[in-house]
């Protein structure tokens, strides 16, 4: 076990990555040791039996489902003769070709730069040339330094206009807080099933796909709850076991839409052999952005694919366990979202959970002849009864408090 995640079940999340990322995996290799080689990470030996390996198989890639260090990536690629990249650069490559908008590919390219800078003294000799002219600082100046100046203009360039998308992110934030209208927010490991949960509670066509990290782009969309509340759901982008600290660091403003949100839609797949270790590793990378404190709920997800006989209350205590949480500390609720099994339970779970604008039970008098009013309430809350006596209907409902008040000032300024 690594991190509680077993070798063999982090091998096969790398073929995953590698198959998301377009790459057909011939071969895998495993090597236990004692501690890292510090130039090639697994040894001369191994990596000669490795570039045997890769001549037999024909291989023209190796990924390592472990970080290396720049000398460790050209000390493996003159031993092996191959282009060796780690688990990060998968990553990496997997949100540059997934990213959409102008947010998404701004964050993704900071990332790359940032993982690039340390690697550039291996590019080779051409990286050593003397340069000269105009962006350079005299003829003294190597390429190599000429190249980092310009990284390092870049990312600064970025980091400018992402602190811009922030502000932008904040001020609407403010403005949908100046009314009771609470965010969502859904949040899992990916392949979880956020985007299919997503579609199914907001109707929104959002891509869904096997692959990890299928949808990276945050999409925020309307929902109706059963007590006539409407919130907004934010899907984000999923987490993953060492997602790269430089992915982490440029995505906190797509983050900060997690740490925003009045609730956590926590997805989980259930039917996963490490649903554990996974559910974990969210409630790790929460607490890390600031978000620990947020109220979840733990959306047990593909209740169609799990094993017969798996009862949520199992599930959802074994799951807290393993994450080092007290029972209760997240409510839970089975679903399939491709099913829509269970859907109905979770938006009563939300509705019960929600601490924005919390539905109250009224009593309102309205002029019969009102069919504004009336219409208002049946709109934005749910009616229990309704009486007319004379020119006045009596009603009982339950809506948002918010509505409560707002139908208030509503009828007294019709019978004033």
């Amino acid at each position: 076990m690594a991190g509680g995640i077993r070798a063999s079940d982090s091998l096969e999340e790398l073929a995953e990555l590698a198959a998301s990322a377009g790459a057909a995996v011939v071969e895998r290799v495993r090597q236990t040791r004692a501690a890292p080689e510090a130039a090639t990470l697994i040894g001369e030996g191994k990596a000669t039996e490795l570039a045997a390996s890769v001549k037999a198989g024909a291989a023209d890639l190796i990924i390592f489902d472990h970080d290396l260090t720049p000398t460790q990536q050209r000390n493996l690629e003159k031993i092996v003769g191959v282009r060796v990249i780690d688990r990060t650069q998968v990553i990496l490559d997997i949100f540059a070709a997934r990213a959409r908008t102008r947010e998404g590919r701004l964050q993704v390219e900071l990332a790359q730069l940032n993982y690039l800078l340390p690697r550039l003294a291996g590019r080779g000799v051409e990286m050593s040339r003397l340069g000269g002219g105009i962006g350079t600082r005299g003829p003294g100046e190597t390429q190599l330094e000429t190249d980092r100046r310009r990284i390092a203009r870049r990312i600064k360039k970025i980091r400018d206009e992402l602190e811009g998308v922030r502000a932008g992110r904040a001020l609407h934030r403010r403005r949908r807080s100046a009314v009771p209208l609470a965010t969502l927010a859904l949040a899992g490991y990916t392949n979880a099933g956020k985007s299919t949960l997503f579609n199914r509670l907001t109707q929104a066509g959002v891509i869904t796909d096997a692959r990890l990290f299928a949808t990276l782009d945050p999409t925020v969309r309307p929902l109706l709850l059963p007590s006539r509340r409407r919130v907004l759901v934010s899907d984000t982008v999923g987490f993953i076991r060492n997602l790269p600290t430089t992915l982490v660091k440029a995505f906190r403003a797509t983050l900060e839409e997690v740490k925003e949100a009045a609730l956590i839609l926590h997805v989980v797949d259930g039917a996963s052999p490490v649903a554990a270790e996974q559910t974990a590793h969210v409630f790790q990378v929460l607490a890390e952005i600031g978000a620990a404190e947020i109220p979840q709920i733990l959306v047990l997800n593909k209740a169609d694919a799990w094993e017969p006989g798996t009862e949520a209350e199992t599930l959802e205590r074994r799951l807290l366990a393993d994450a080092g949480k007290a029972e209760g500390a997240a409510r839970a609720v089975s679903v399939s979202a491709l099913t829509g099994a269970g859907i109905g339970g979770l938006l009563a779970a939300i509705d019960q959970a929600l601490p924005l604008d919390p539905v109250v039970a009224a009593h309102f008098r309205v002029p019969a002849g009102d069919g504004a009013t009336l219409a208002l309430l049946h709109e934005f809350g749910r009616v229990l009864a309704m009486r007319y006596e004379g020119n006045m209907c009596e009603v009982e409902a339950e809506l948002p408090e918010s509505w409560k008040r707002r139908i208030d000032q509503r009828v007294g300024r019709i019978q004033s």
